[in-house]
């Protein structure tokens, strides 16, 4: 027999997933550079990915750094300061996507888990979304 408790236990993505407020899951960003010249500018438009898929502005990094800098600032550790010049040193946005998780851990060890989800979910903000997979969907 089945016990009660089990019945009444929330299943993962309507726990940890509603309760930061991701709809859908956050992807790293395109690895393709901004065209340049109107040559270049012409190739990129005749041969255009997806929508999902076309390169981010280069003049989004700084604001983007900087805002990884701001939800650490209370944050005075060493380890805090090594992941700020990462941050610095970050040439794309992929990059920064990447450091996501290594900040979710500085927060989290000097404030707690929930407040590292809220930061980290901020930062979300920067990066393409798709919607979550069907269930009835094949992977």
């Amino acid at each position: 027999m089945m016990s009660f408790s089990l019945l009444l236990r929330p299943r993962y993505r309507d726990s940890l997933a509603s309760r930061i407020g991701w709809r859908g899951e956050v992807c790293p960003p395109s690895l393709r550079q901004a065209p340049r010249s109107p040559w270049q500018r012409l190739c990129f438009w005749l041969l255009a990915p997806g929508p999902l898929q076309g390169s981010p502005s280069l003049n989004r990094l700084p604001p983007v750094r900087q805002d990884f800098r701001d939800s650490m600032h209370d944050i005075g550790t060493e380890t805090a300061r090594a992941l700020c010049m990462r941050i610095d040193q970050a040439r794309t946005l992929r990059e920064l996507w990447h450091l996501r998780a290594e900040l979710y851990n500085v927060v989290a060890v000097h404030h707690s888990q929930h407040e590292a989800e809220r930061r980290v979910s901020q930062l979300n903000r920067h990066f393409p979304t798709r919607a979550p997979r069907s269930g009835f969907a094949p992977l």
